[in-house]
C-alpha cells in the first residue's frame, strides 16, 4: 500500500468515529421503527432540522478550533461553575439512558439471530466486554478498534 494511502487511513480518527457514532444501534431501531410506521411522513423535518444541525456542528468546530479546548474546558474558562454543573445534570442522563438504549438494541438484535438465547443475556454479555475493553485498553487501541469498526457500516449498502 502507498505511504499515501497509509497516510491517509492513520489520519482518520475521531472525526470518522463520531460521524459513525450516529447510527448507533437505538438510532437505527428508532429509524426503522418511524420509517416502518410513517414512511416518508416525516421526510419534511429534515428541512428544518438539518440546518439547524449543521448550525451546531459549525459553531462547535469554531469553538473548538478558536479556543483549543472542549465544550467543559470552555465553560469553565469563560462561565462560573454552576453553569457547568447545570449542563451536566442535563445532559449524563440522558447519555446514560441513550447507552442503555444502544445496549439494548444491540441484545434485541442479538436475540434475532439467535433467538434460543434471551435478549436480557446478550445485553449483560455486551455490557461486560464494554466494561472489559474500557478498562483493558488504553485510548489509542480502542480508537483503532473503533475506527476499524467504523466498516461496518458499508454493511447498509
Amino acid at each position: 500500500m502507498p505511504s499515501k494511502i497509509k497516510a491517509f487511513f492513520k489520519n482518520l480518527g475521531p472525526g470518522l468515529v463520531t460521524g459513525a457514532s450516529d447510527d448507533d444501534p437505538s438510532g437505527v431501531a428508532t429509524y426503522s421503527q418511524a420509517g416502518a410506521g410513517f414512511g416518508l411522513a416525516t421526510l419534511w423535518t429534515a428541512l428544518i432540522t438539518f440546518p439547524l444541525m449543521a448550525a451546531i456542528q459549525e459553531m462547535c468546530a469554531r469553538i473548538g478550533t478558536v479556543t483549543s479546548s472542549g465544550l467543559p474546558g470552555t465553560l469553565k474558562a469563560h462561565y462560573p461553575k454552576w453553569v457547568l454543573y447545570a449542563l451536566l445534570v442535563i445532559t449524563v442522563p440522558a447519555i446514560v439512558l441513550n447507552i442503555g438504549a444502544d445496549i439494548q438494541s444491540m441484545g434485541a438484535v442479538t436475540h434475532l439471530i439467535i433467538p434460543a438465547i434471551p435478549d436480557f443475556v446478550f445485553s449483560i454479555f455486551f455490557t461486560a466486554l464494554l466494561i472489559f475493553v474500557i478498562v483493558r485498553f488504553d485510548y489509542d487501541r480502542i480508537a483503532s478498534i473503533l475506527k476499524w469498526l467504523c466498516l461496518v457500516l458499508l454493511l447498509y449498502l
